[in-house]
């Protein structure tokens, strides 16, 4: 059964769905409902009991009340003291309901409350109401002839009329406090009654020593209280209780917090049994005063249950509290609105100084109803993600308790149709079905709006934020991704330590996004070349090339990988500009036609990536000159906003990397095959993708290209002989130079692409000793080959004299100079006959064995002898290393000697110094002979 949104189970108030609520409203007036003029849901006994939720410490207060009117005890005086808007003056008025019933038992949850306390009949009472902000210290109240000056004037009046006045008109007259006495004969003639003194502390703290005021002094006021809280001990059917604000910040001016201080003091003497109202406890008070029914209990635990389902499939993503079956109880409790809203209304926001409590949250949620009824949201439950912070009434009153500034903050970067959420929601789909970028957006402000800068972990954690926003259904990666993307493009948000706030202060993101125009394109190419570098690793390529240009790579017989700029990338649609870039390195060298086109390999980024990596290469860079400057003192940043400029810097330069990898996976290879008409086709370029997962590209280049025999490391010597069939034994030709079949497959790309001319080399020693692939040779004249060599093992050396002799050829030309049979007779000096003799007992030929073929003279001994420069000496004397001594040295047996001779002069003479130094390090040299002369 598919689940119903909240707007089809819970139904709100008529003045919520109207709107016609008014702040005042949501404000209790004592005064207004004792002089009979408040509104219904407040001045009805009946309505007002059945909107309240009797909380755990309203229950206790009003079971106290109720037995010290009935004379069962119960406390006779009771302090409420809480935060401000933490329900003392609906707790007041519900003691004032209870006393002035007709029947007590038409009230919703008091007839509990009497059963409890064994009482039948609660006597009706009389109620005294002493309201510190109506009552002035200086505007004595005139009623019926009588002039009333004073707090305790007042409390006569009410309780006992012109008569109980009369009893102590002198010392209202006079200022000053009547006596215990007094009041206890006053309060006992007036019993059962109940007496409620409400904003005391804004009353009293008027009063200046220095000034006497009709309603008496400080002191007078104070001794009246002290006076009042002692009588009402004597009376066993009275009541008294009085409300306290709980911090000095409701107080006022010092003279209000000596007054606070003052009043505490004489009721800290009563034990007060008020216990102020738990969160959990707070939902249902907001519910029953904002929705009048929940018309389908079974659904809307239906949601609270899938919800709580939800929650526990995905429990790695979420609090930890949401695992607790009590989390279950929470959401029945809150419906339809989520406790998540209540954690922060009444834990973040409950702190600021002018935010009260459940005042503030009736007043706030009944607005943020009003606004989604009428836009017909279908949310299962009312979420912090739900809040429509782009209505105009909802933001004014959230901004009201803020700091000046947060109006572009949420105009920006939280909600509206212009915001920054709703422009990405827009652009990407997936977000914009969930409004997953809102959303996420919402919650954060509402769970970091009200934290202080100096915090020392603020914001929310992105198990909150995910809390705030996750719906059943909904995917929590997706809000994951979407807090992602608000992190790149918000310019007030903020996140560190997996915690997310919004602040009024301008993130430095919006400072790296202003850096980012400071860098042109090749900053931005330099970057990506250098976290290439980084990435690339070490390769079984000899050269790699990054973002070189043409006339830069060298036209030799090294294997070269050539990695394209970003400009040059592979598109696998419309123009392609790494097709276009590889064809121009491999045509052409500069000015010069490339020779040695099978040497190449490229490697391209995707087109699609190209953007995404540069942008982000651009970042990278701005947030290194941010933390540059700030290590120069040339911005001035607090130390959190240095740390994250070192996490964005260091994030930047991980997703750069990241990016190079998933860009950079077009490894290309150029082929040309040949017509069956024996014509050569048009070159073709083949695309294999890298693993952008694999630990070094590096190393996944050198694992596709061996997969896909790109190169070749080891050669069979049956494919040397094919090649050599197919291309270069034909039309006459029997014999070739190996160097030159080597060369050839460096420049065509209808060749294998050999590693190096070892592999080459390899094949034709590995080949030497069949007769079935070639024979070699050691150069050719007009009387035949030298060195030749068919099917016997060799140790070739592939320079320009190796000849490779098409096998057939070879058989025959080793058969044409094979000697002729020598009779035994002229090997041991008898003469030659043209018949050679029969072997003994058998009648036939004997075969002497045949001498070995006359074979050129062979060169033993190389010699030479150079002079050097004496300024560029150590690189031609490497070179000569490198180039022909290493020559000698790479053949087994073969002695090499090297001789340096050093000879210097100098007509002027030289220097005692120069002549120390030079026989120090000859004989360190270890120099057969040196010395001067």
């Amino acid at each position: 059964m598919a689940m119903r949104p909240w707007r089809e189970i819970a139904v709100p108030h008529e003045d919520v769905l109207k709107g016609t609520f008014q702040q005042a409203e949501f404000a209790a007036d004592i005064t207004q409902v004792h002089d009979g003029l408040a509104t219904p849901e407040y001045q009805d006994a009946v309505l007002f009991f059945q909107r309240t939720y009797i909380t755990e410490g309203m229950r206790l207060l009003l079971d106290s009340v109720v037995r010290r009117l009935a004379g069962k005890g119960g406390d006779p005086v009771i302090q409420l003291q809480t935060a401000f808007g933490g329900g003392k003056t609906h707790t007041m008025l519900a003691v004032l309901h209870l006393a002035q019933a007709k029947s007590a038992s038409e009230l919703a949850g008091i007839p509990a409350i009497l059963d409890k306390a064994g009482v039948l009949t609660l006597p009706k009472a009389r109620v005294a109401v002493l309201d510190g902000t109506k009552l002035a210290p200086n505007q004595p109240r005139k009623v019926d002839g009588h002039v009333i000056r004073t707090l305790w004037g007042e409390l006569a009046w009410q309780l006992g009329g012109a008569a109980a006045y009369a009893r102590l008109a002198e010392s209202d007259a006079a200022g000053t406090s009547p006596g215990k006495e007094v009041l206890t004969g006053l309060i006992r003639d007036a019993a059962p009654c109940v007496i409620l003194l409400d904003e005391m502390v804004a009353y009293i703290r008027q009063f200046d020593d220095n000034n006497a005021l009709s309603g008496g002094t400080f002191g007078s006021n104070l001794s009246f209280i002290q006076a009042l809280t002692e009588a009402m001990k004597a009376v066993p059917n009275a009541v008294l209780l009085a409300s306290l604000p709980e911090s000095h910040r409701e107080v006022g001016d010092q003279r209000g917090v000596a007054a606070l201080e003052a009043l505490e003091h004489y009721f800290g003497r009563v034990q007060a049994v008020w216990k102020p109202v738990a969160t959990d406890e707070a939902f249902e008070i907001v519910r029953r005063r904002l929705f009048a029914e929940i018309k389908d209990q079974p659904a809307a635990d239906a949601v609270c249950r899938a919800f709580a389902d939800h929650y526990v499939t995905h429990a790695a993503e979420l609090p930890g509290e949401t695992q607790d079956g009590q989390y279950l109880d929470r959401m029945r409790a809150a419906y339809p609105i989520h406790p998540e809203v209540f954690e922060r209304l009444y834990k973040d926001w409950s702190s600021l100084p002018n935010f009260q409590r459940t005042r503030g949250v009736l007043k706030l949620m009944a607005k943020v109803i009003h606004r989604l009824w009428q836009s017909d949201n279908k949310d299962l439950l009312l979420m912090p993600g739900s809040l429509p912070l782009s209505d105009g009434t909802v933001r004014a009153d959230v901004t009201t308790y803020l700091p000046a500034g947060w109006d572009p903050v949420l105009e920006r970067d939280v909600d509206g149709d212009r915001s920054e959420p709703a422009d990405i929601e827009q652009r990407e789909p997936r977000f914009g079905a969930l409004q997953a970028c809102r959303r996420a957006a919402r919650t954060i402000f509402l769970g970091s709006a009200p934290t202080g800068t100096n915090e020392v972990a603020r914001g929310l954690e992105t198990e909150r934020v995910i809390l705030g926003c996750l719906q059943p259904g909904q995917a929590p990666h997706v809000y994951k991704d979407a807090l992602g993307r608000l992190e790149t493009r918000l310019t007030f948000l903020n996140t560190a330590n997996g915690r997310w706030w919004l602040d009024v202060r301008p993130n430095l993101r919006r400072e790296m996004e202003e850096r980012k125009r400071r860098f042109d394109e090749p900053d931005v190419i330099e970057a990506i070349r250098l976290a290439l570098t980084r990435v690339m690793g070490p390769s079984a390529i000899e050269h790699v090339h990054l973002f070189t240009p043409a006339g830069d790579i060298p036209d030799d017989w090294g294997l070269r990988l050539v990695v394209l700029p970003p400009a040059a990338a592979w598109s696998r649609s419309g123009p392609n500009a790494a097709r276009d870039a590889a064809t121009a390195i491999l045509r052409m060298r500069g000015e010069q036609p490339r020779q040695k086109q099978n040497r190449l390999l490229f490697l391209a980024a995707e087109a699609d990536q190209v953007m995404h990596l540069k942008d982000t290469a651009r970042a990278l860079l701005a947030w290194r000159s941010i933390e540059a400057d700030i290590k120069d003192l040339r911005l001035n940043l607090d130390a959190l906003q240095s740390r994250q400029a070192e996490q964005n810097r260091a994030q930047a330069n991980d997703t750069v990397h990241r990016l190079v990898r998933e860009a950079f996976k077009c490894l290309i290879a150029p082929t040309q095959a040949p017509k069956p008409s024996g014509e050569l086709g048009d070159i073709e370029w083949e695309i294999f993708p890298l693993n952008p997962a694999a630990p070094g590209l590096g190393k996944e280049v050198d694992r596709v290209v061996a997969e896909n025999e790109l190169v070749i490391r080891e050669w069979a010597p049956i494919h040397l002989g094919n090649m050599l069939k197919r291309w270069f034994w034909k039309d006459g030709v029997v014999d070739i130079p190996a160097l030159d079949a080597w060369q050839k497959t460096c420049q065509y790309l209808y060749f294998p692409r050999l590693a190096g001319s070892s592999v080459m080399q390899a094949a034709i020693a590995a080949g030497a000793v069949s007769r079935d692939f070639f024979g070699l040779a050691y150069g050719k004249d007009d009387e035949g080959y030298r060195g030749f060599s068919f099917g016997h093992s060799t140790s070739p050396i592939l320079d320009a004299s190796l000849l490779l002799i098409e096998p057939k050829h070879a058989a025959t030309y080793e058969e044409k100079t094979r000697p002729a049979p020598v009779a035994a007779s002229t090997l041991a000096g008898g003469p030659v006959t043209d018949t050679p003799p029969t072997a003994a007992g058998t009648g036939t030929s004997a075969t002497p064995p045949l001498p070995s073929s006359p074979q050129a003279r062979q060169l033993t001994r190389y010699f030479a002898s150079v002079e050097l420069d004496p300024i560029k000496a150590s690189v031609q004397f490497s070179k000569i290393v490198s180039e022909l001594v290493e020559l000698f040295t790479s053949t087994p047996g073969t002695r090499v000697n090297i001789r340096v001779d050093v000879e210097a002069e100098d007509s002027r003479g030289f220097g005692e110094g120069i002549v120390r130094a030079a026989k120090e390090n000859g004989k360190t040299l270890g120099m057969k002979s040196s010395d001067f002369e």
